[in-house]
């Protein structure tokens, strides 16, 4: 029986529908390592490496190591900040002018 992480990583991987190797290539790690996750029951993977497979599937961290199955309702608003973060300023500023005119559109 596999880990719930490894569940997690299989099941995501297969939603974005990417290959096993495609993810290995993302997240830097080795085919066989991602493959010793998703299918043994007790993987030990170092925090790095959780980080680094956590970022290609655009998920969290803390979605991957915790022991439930379903994803927390706030990680979607996590990984998109961590995407946000990457920006440029330039970019992070067009971003808050789009940000601004929706809400004026609220109003």
């Amino acid at each position: 029986m596999t880990s719930p992480l490894g569940q997690k990583i299989n099941s995501r991987r297969k939603e974005m529908g990417i290959s096993l190797e495609r993810l290995a290539d993302m997240a830097g790690i080795s085919k066989s390592y991602l493959w010793e996750l998703e299918n043994r029951d007790k993987p030990n993977p170092s925090t790095e490496k959780i980080a680094q497979i956590a970022m290609a599937l655009d998920v969290t961290t803390e979605f991957l190591l915790s022991s439930s199955l379903e994803a927390d309702v706030d990680m979607d608003d996590q990984v998109f900040f961590r995407k946000y973060q990457k920006l440029n300023q330039k970019e992070k500023a067009k971003f808050r002018q789009l940000v601004d005119v929706w809400a004026d559109d609220e109003d």
